[in-house]
């Protein structure tokens, strides 16, 4: 038990550091470009979410280190919570474009290290994979609201999909099962930042911006509907063979190639 403490203990350091470190980017930015208000606001309330959110999975996961990729993930999370204040900050007046598009194009550029450094040093885990999937989604959210209020607000819908995806899968479970790999999938979800980032830069025409915008929407509806169909197609196939057992038609034996196949 006190072997568990210690580790928590340790554990919550790193939270606390990375919420430090939080607070002393947005000391930067408030110094920098004189942030506003909700600037200020936004990001304290990132940084306190993030580490309770943070503090509570890892006291949940049991994990005995805190581990080198969930300290890059932390960084990210980090920079995100600049752009996240720098986004809110937008609304009272305009700041400059330049931190944000270099916080943005950082946290873009290290997404992946994280994973790769999780594999090297053989400390992936669920709660890291989490961690990173949640600051993806979350900086895709952020550029969405920002891109909006230049394109319309019909970009929410890309920062909004991940999260209506997760609520109807609360309504309809079969879209909790596990998806295969895919490159295509990988693709389609780094795209969405790049695009985003482009267009908030501003450095295109706005026909050009509008048009890399409607691309990244479009393969995003693209992924989440080959997805949904092939979580679709399993669940019949699953549901008809459950059926075929029930009535004695086929074994189990044969559920189980069934199921092997529809993977």
């Amino acid at each position: 038990m006190a072997l568990n403490n210690t580790y928590d203990a340790r554990l919550q350091q790193e939270t606390a550091v990375g919420a430090g470190v939080q607070l002393l980017l947005l000391a930067l930015l408030g110094s920098a470009i004189g942030m506003g208000p909700a600037g200020w606001l936004t990001g304290l309330v990132f940084a306190f979410a993030t580490w309770a959110v943070l503090s509570r999975a890892l006291h949940r996961s049991r994990l005995s280190s805190f581990g080198p990729a969930n300290r890059v993930t932390l960084g990210r999370a980090t920079l995100v919570g600049g752009v996240t204040a720098l986004v809110a900050d937008s609304f009272e007046s305009a700041p400059p474009v330049t931190p944000l598009v270099a916080l943005t194009a950082v946290a873009l550029l290290l997404d992946g290290v994280d994973g790769k450094v999780a594999r090297r040093t053989g400390t992936s885990t669920a709660l890291g994979a989490r961690f990173d999937m949640e600051v993806d989604a979350f900086l895709i959210l952020v550029l969405s609201v920002y891109v909006a209020t230049q394109q319309g607000p019909w970009v929410l819908l890309i920062g909004a999909m991940r999260y209506a995806f997760v609520a109807a899968a609360r309504v309809a479970p079969w879209l909790n099962a596990p998806l295969p790999p895919s490159f295509a999938r990988k693709t389609v979800a780094a795209l969405q930042g790049i695009c985003l980032l482009l267009a908030g830069a501003q450095l295109l025409p706005h026909p050009v911006n509008l048009a890399i915008v409607a691309l990244s929407l479009g393969s995003l509806v693209w992924s989440f509907g080959r997805d949904v169909l092939w979580l679709w197609l399993r669940r019949e196939s699953r549901t008809a063979a459950e059926g075929a057992v029930a009535a004695g038609a086929v074994g189990e034996p044969l559920l189980r190639e069934l199921e092997l196949a529809a993977r």
